[in-house]
């Protein structure tokens, strides 16, 4: 018999596991035939989310959790989970519901049936979401797609069924700076995937702020694009052109009639749009130069706390 190992990243959601865990448990008894493993990955919490799945643990000794020191973000948690993990299968999933534990079953009839190394589910609608975060969401992922030299799919969420062999590809690429939506892609393998439509969470708040995802949108930018060095580049020989241009222009106006170099409030609406583009350019190469640095420090993704 395989053994399937859920992967659960939490962080304050002890009013959702209840119900994630009882709509978990309808699916298993429909996939009967496979050996669960769930496991549960406490990043930090600040509320009785540790508590919760221990309880758990209490009533099903296939339930396991690891507990972080702190609150690494959700990128460490499902690192942490896909290191251990010990199933022949791997899926993560959310605690809210937003990742309905019902296509579970199709995933796995897709990834037996269609000879595939992972089957991953996309979101095909946003109702309930607000509709600038809507519009930006599709934004990045057409920014994505025609910057980078991977494929990331618009809608993609965490949401994944995967082999051992791609699971244990993945877990090679040990970098501090992850965006798993690109490494799911990067390490290759082929993929099927199954449309849904957007859920709401079953309870509790997000704890994703407007910010925190253009933060993380910039740094999947940046884990797998060089292009905005490249515009940095293109942008600074623009304006040396330009102003080389400029000059010239300048030179010949004032010979031919003469006090005409005069118009400081141009000139310095000028200087100001070339300062901004310059500090504009040299913030691109300072996120690249922080994410250096942060590699080169080799400090572990998490700090496990307690785990069982």
């Amino acid at each position: 018999m395989q053994k399937l190992t859920v992967i659960i990243p939490c962080y304050n959601e002890e009013s959702s596991i209840p119900h994630f865990y009882k709509a978990l448990c309808e699916v298993m008894s429909q996939l009967e035939f496979l050996i669960f493993e769930i496991l549960f990955i406490d990043d930090g919490s600040q509320d009785y989310t540790l508590e919760t799945i221990k309880s758990l643990q209490d009533i099903n000794p296939y339930v396991h959790y690891i507990s972080f020191s702190r609150n690494f973000g959700k990128e460490s948690a499902i690192y942490a989970g896909l290191k251990y993990a010990t199933g022949d299968l791997i899926v993560i999933m959310d605690a809210d519901l937003q990742h309905p534990p019902q296509l579970l079953v199709q995933m796995y009839e897709t990834l037996c049936h269609a000879n595939c190394d992972s089957v991953a589910a996309r979101r095909v609608t946003r109702i309930g979401e607000p509709p600038i975060r809507s519009f930006l969401a599709r934004c990045f992922y057409a920014i994505m797609h025609k910057l980078c030299k991977i494929e990331i799919v618009d809608g993609a969420c965490d949401f994944r069924l995967m082999t051992r062999q791609m699971v244990d590809a993945l877990l090679e690429l040990t970098e501090y700076n992850r965006f798993s939506k690109g490494l799911f892609s990067w390490v290759g393998f082929r993929t099927q995937w199954i449309e849904f439509e957007n859920v709401k969470r079953i309870a509790g708040e997000t704890h994703w702020s407007f910010w925190g995802l253009v933060r993380y949108s910039l740094e999947g930018l940046i884990a797998f694009s060089t292009v905005p060095l490249a515009l940095a580049s293109i942008m600074g020989l623009l304006f040396c052109a330009f102003s080389f241009i400029a000059i010239i222009f300048t030179i010949i106006r004032q010979l031919i009639w003469g006090a005409s170099a005069y118009g400081w409030p141009s000139l310095v609406c000028i200087i100001c749009f070339i300062s901004g583009i310059q500090l504009f350019c040299i913030g691109i190469l300072g996120q690249y130069l922080a994410k250096t640095y942060l590699e080169t420090k080799h400090r572990p993704l998490f700090i496990v706390k307690e785990n069982k």
